[in-house]
């Protein structure tokens, strides 16, 4: 434990007592010295605990503050000020991100570069880095820190989505390790916070979409006739089954001059809140001007006029016009790039009424033709959306026209109720477990006796 060297007597020899005295004297001085360094380590420990209970106190109150915090801002803020005040670092700087949101910054004393450049130089840290001796040259000349800085990447485990830069202490002392490890603990927190925070924010905007999204589906469902009205010496029926909650298809039967109805059937081109927008428009404009013109070919240049002047150029719809006369039974027809209606004769035979014209709002100088058709007792008469006959299966195969045509044939005897609700019952069972990937839309006109 250590050594005593004393110089020679000045009497000479010592003394066996004055041996035996020195001896004693030796042994109090080795027991008052391990008493003091008992007492240092005890010192030094209780220092240590007091600082792992300090820091373990500091990472429950974060955790604590974490867990009630909802938006990324106030978890950076909270992270900053923790950062801050247990190493009194004046300086300070917190960056997060993730794809889809407002990046977060918060920084004091130090001026950030973009959020690119964040990115790219988060990427290269693995680990936290001393500015000076293991942060690599470029991330430091990117980020701008100054000396005796620490700098921490915020991680998860599948990506950088962070970072956090801490200056010089303002006592002057340096960063340690276990600062460092203290310092990866609290941050690996703050990056669980962040990736909750951002996901809450995209569970309550999907919930906020859901809900406008049931609200429009309410509207475009009020925009289809509650009930079709009783036409003369006729049966009709319609359906309309939306691929997703809003959609771009659209049936109507509209009264017209001289006792005549309008009956149609419109597809619009997409998907989603983009086409029901457009189907409203088709209807609201059909609504209002369906007075003012006489004939059917000039009521579907006008309709195609307004949407070219009123929608974005990749937005079109095809549709079909009937201008029905329940009284006689004929009838004048504009086919705007639509499916082909169909004519069941009462002796079995199949007409088409093919295209008179281009879709609605494609083009602002489009022509349309009419043609023409009369019905007789026990034709019926069949017009549909793609949805129809482009049904898929699992295997891609379509439902097709000459299975449309059989379900006509099979229930010609039955009401055009019966005859769409077989169509439907049908087409589902063609298609079976695969998803819906269009809107099914058909209407069905059947001439009594």
């Amino acid at each position: 434990m250590g050594v005593l060297a004393l110089g020679k007597p000045a009497l000479g020899k010592l003394t066996p007592e004055q041996h035996e005295l020195l001896l004693a004297m030796l042994e109090l001085a080795a027991t008052a010295l391990g008493n003091a360094r008992a007492h240092e380590e005890t010192v030094r420990v209780a220092h240590s605990l007091d600082q792992s209970v300090q820091e373990l106190r500091a990472i429950l109150d974060l955790a604590r503050g974490l867990a009630a915090k909802i938006e990324a801002e106030e978890i950076a803020h909270l992270l900053a000020l923790t950062l801050a005040g247990r190493w009194t670092a004046r300086k300070h700087a917190v960056a997060a991100w993730r794809k889809g949101h407002a990046a977060v910054i918060r920084q004091r004393g130090i001026v950030l570069p973009d959020i690119q450049t964040l990115r790219t130089a988060a990427a290269e840290l693995s680990e936290p880095a001393y500015a000076e001796q293991t942060l690599p040259a470029e991330v430091r000349a990117a980020l701008g820190v100054g000396p005796n800085s620490v700098v921490f990447p915020i991680r998860t485990s599948e990506e950088v989505i962070g970072i956090v830069v801490c200056g010089a202490r303002a006592t002057g002392l340096p960063y340690s390790a276990a600062d460092l490890e203290f310092g990866a603990g609290l941050i690996a927190q703050a990056a669980v916070a962040f990736e909750n925070a951002w996901r809450l924010q995209e569970i309550l905007v999907q919930k906020k979409l859901e809900q406008e999204l049931a609200i429009a589906a309410g509207i475009q469902e009020s925009l289809f006739p509650a009930v079709l009205p009783a036409l003369a010496v006729s049966d009709l029926a319609a359906r309309n089954r939306q691929a997703r909650q809003v959609g771009g298809d659209y049936y109507d039967v509209l009264a017209m001059d001289g006792g005549k109805h309008l009956l149609c059937v419109a597809d619009i081109s997409g998907k989603g809140l983009p086409a029901a927008l457009l189907m409203a428009n088709i209807q609201a404009t059909l609504r209002a001007i369906i007075g003012a013109h006489p004939s059917l070919a000039d009521l579907a240049t006008r309709v195609n006029s307004l949407l070219h002047a009123s929608t974005p150029s990749n937005r079109f719809a095809t549709a079909f016009f009937l201008a029905y006369d329940p009284a006689s039974g004929s009838a004048t027809f504009v086919n705007g790039g639509h499916n082909d209606g169909i004519v069941l004769r009462n002796d079995g035979s199949v007409e088409l009424l093919t295209t008179t014209g281009l879709p609605l709002g494609l083009f602002s100088r489009a022509a349309y033709e009419e043609g023409h058709v009369n019905l007789a007792p026990g034709d019926l008469l069949m017009i549909y959306s793609d949805g129809v006959t482009e049904a898929e299966d699992g295997n891609d195969g379509e439902f097709g026209m000459e299975r449309v045509i059989d379900v006509l044939k099979s229930y010609r005897e039955q009401s055009a109720g019966v005859i769409v609700d077989e169509m439907v019952g049908r087409i589902d069972a063609f298609v079976g477990a695969a998803p819906q990937h269009d809107d099914i839309t058909l209407m069905v006109l059947k001439r009594l006796s």
